[in-house]
């Protein structure tokens, strides 16, 4: 019995490695340092505060001409944007697409609770206007309307001998040719005369859920040739509030001929310095690609058509605290009478499974779902996922699929458990003869061990074998937490009853008898909310008792402390995990209780659990 002690005291030191790898890495990190800034005068930006490349692939730049200090979004009108996915406005100074509410998802619980907000526009005037009705920006800061710009804007920079003022950039003040109202199966062509014989366009269109083509063209009617590069980009005035994770990626991402690449907020600060652009990093792709910025749950990002060469450029403006994600793309001559043009797509919405597959499929946007963070188990955390999304399709309801999962998981490793209780019942049957050993060999313990080494070889007994479900449990367990954690489809989905989340913490408290009395329970960040037990956190420290008492309790009084503590630790300490998680583990639990029960007593050997607790409860009454 020594050896099934020895395994289930290796399997709470194990999970309390789990506890405290998490702690280290999956728990939220400082926040970084705001980076000073200089003063945004001194930063050559247009009236939006935007940063626009230059046309010159050897030395781009960060220069473009002056618009003044007046923001020309205050005057310039709006066209609407509606589709069953978003909802807002695309303002005509600049082109931006700078207003953009997810009507699929709301920021709480709560039915009136506003919708998602996702790109905020520069206009102060216009920010107030959306303000008492949309008042968040991703992250709930309630200041970051009117604080935190964040759009996508397009434009031309000029190339060898054109002159600046002759290309339409950010602050460009656009006409309407065509459309009305931007949505499915109803596009919008902007139009834009710079008065020296270069008609520009610029056509929106837009699917049912969050894909955006953009067409630039230029029709030349000059008598001379027209050089000119079409560029995107996407724009974050300040750092957003972030989760802060060491392991949720939050920041610039893009793909880049295949090569994912993520950087953070307080790394794009670091960036080296590159001659006129400041702080960037500057990747040529030479086939697909896209670039953007992500958070937890929602994404903007720039996709150029597939094959189609361009520039992924992630930088940050010190003088005006920008974050911008920019595709370049090479410059284009136009002849007298002739015109070009560019396509390319912008993803603007919810990193939704499904829908971002769709993408990757057509228009063939490269490796499209990695823009989620599957993480280091991703080999695990992929296929995890596609199981649990499989039962929710059938099931349609993914508390219960979590615990499908679990049962099919545990179905999975079953061979493996199943050697591990057959080679404890195995040790139970030998249990007569390690006693006489262990009289026959005395205080030898050199001799005990060898004797013992030849009993479980000529047995062909692996007392190690109980290992193997503990250990395979760990990418398991990990692998889970991410796909509850970074995930949407977990996002405020219910389960039963007061678990109307099942990626937040059970929101239950014994400090207020679980919702019978009149106040509300301490936040878990408090140090009250330390000893605030939920019902499933006090259901979990039951069921990992149950699992222990299956074994008699162990003579060496440590690991009989070790035992009696164990359980109760881990109520308290994983009792804060979300509670899609700690449904998982329960449900573990309970299977690997009837799991060990079968098969001990198919071998003859069924664990004595009650007989066992009343045994600990003597010991106690004893003392």
């Amino acid at each position: 019995m020594e050896d099934n002690n020895r395994n289930l005291i290796l399997a709470m030191v194990l999970s309390m490695v789990v506890v405290l790898v998490w702690f280290t890495f999956f728990a939220p990190e400082p926040p970084p340092p705001t980076p000073e800034t200089e003063v945004a005068a001194q930063s050559q930006t247009d009236a939006g505060g935007v940063t626009a490349p230059t046309a010159d692939a050897a030395a781009p730049g960060a220069a473009i001409a002056a618009t003044g200090s007046q923001d020309p979004s205050a005057s310039a009108g709006r066209v609407t944007v509606k589709s069953p996915a978003l909802e807002g406005s695309i303002s005509l100074a600049g082109g931006r697409i700078d207003d953009l509410l997810l009507t699929r998802y709301r920021e709480t619980l709560d039915e009136d609770s506003p919708f998602v907000r996702l790109l905020v526009p520069t206009d102060s005037s216009y920010r107030a206007t959306i303000e008492a009705g949309t008042p968040v920006a991703p992250g709930g800061d309630p200041t970051a309307v009117t604080e935190k710009p964040y759009y996508a804007v397009y434009g031309w920079s000029p190339g060898a001998g054109t002159d600046p003022a002759a290309v339409p950039n950010a602050a460009t003040v656009w006409s309407v040719e065509s459309g009305e109202t931007l949505g499915p199966d109803s596009p919008v062509t902007l139009v834009w005369d710079n008065g020296r014989g270069q008609v520009f366009r610029r056509s929106f269109a837009l699917d049912d859920k969050y894909l955006f083509t953009i067409t630039q063209s230029v029709e030349n009617t000059a008598d001379t040739p027209f050089a000119a590069a079409p560029y995107g980009i996407i724009a974050r005035h300040g750092q957003p509030d972030t989760q802060n994770y060491y392991v949720l990626h939050e920041g610039a991402i893009g793909m880049t001929d295949g090569e994912l690449q993520e950087i953070k907020y307080k790394n794009i600060v670091k960036l080296d310095s590159v001659a006129r652009e400041g702080r960037a990093e500057i990747t040529e792709v030479t086939g697909n690609g896209w670039i953007g910025f992500t958070d937890k749950y929602w994404m903007t990002t720039l996709a150029p058509a597939p094959g189609q060469p361009f520039t992924a450029v992630v930088k940050y403006a010190e003088g005006a605290d920008i974050y911008q994600a920019e595709t370049r793309f090479p410059t284009v001559t136009v002849a007298p009478g002739q015109s070009a043009s560019s396509e390319s797509y912008l993803f603007a919405g919810a990193k939704e499974w499904e829908t971002i597959r769709e993408y990757q499929e057509a228009p063939g946007i490269q490796r499209f779902v990695d823009s989620i963070d599957w993480g280091w188990f991703y080999f695990l955390t992929k296929p995890i996922f596609r199981l649990l999304h499989w039962l929710h399709s059938f099931i349609g309801n993914m508390g219960w699929s979590i615990i499908a999962l679990t049962f099919i998981l545990k179905l999975l490793v079953f061979p493996l458990a199943r050697k591990s209780y057959i080679s404890m019942a195995r040790m139970r049957e030998l249990q007569p003869e390690m006693e006489a050993l262990k009289e026959r060999t005395g205080d030898d313990r050199a001799k005990m061990q060898q004797e013992m080494m030849a009993l479980y070889k000529r047995e062909k007994v692996n007392p190690a074998a109980g290992c193997l479900p503990i250990l395979i449990q760990i990418p398991i367990f990990f692998s889970l937490y991410k796909v509850i954690f970074v995930t949407l489809e977990l996002r405020q989905a219910p389960w039963i009853g007061w678990i109307r989340d099942l990626s937040a913490p059970d929101p239950s408290s014994i400090l207020n008898l679980f919702g019978l009395l009149p106040y509300a329970a301490p936040a878990r960040d408090s140090m009250l909310g330390i000893v605030s037990l939920s019902i499933m956190a006090i259901i979990l420290g039951i069921s990992m008792w149950l699992q222990q008492k299956l074994n008699p309790a162990p003579t060496d009084p440590t690991q009989k402390m070790i035992f009696a503590w164990m359980p109760w630790v881990f109520m308290f300490m994983l009792g804060g995990f979300a509670s899609g998680l700690v449904l998982y583990w329960i449900t573990n639990n309970v299977i690997t209780i009837g799991q060990q029960y079968a098969i001990m007593s198919m071998h003859g050997h069924p664990p004595q659990l009650f007989g066992n607790i009343r045994d600990s409860v003597r010991l106690r009454k004893n003392k």
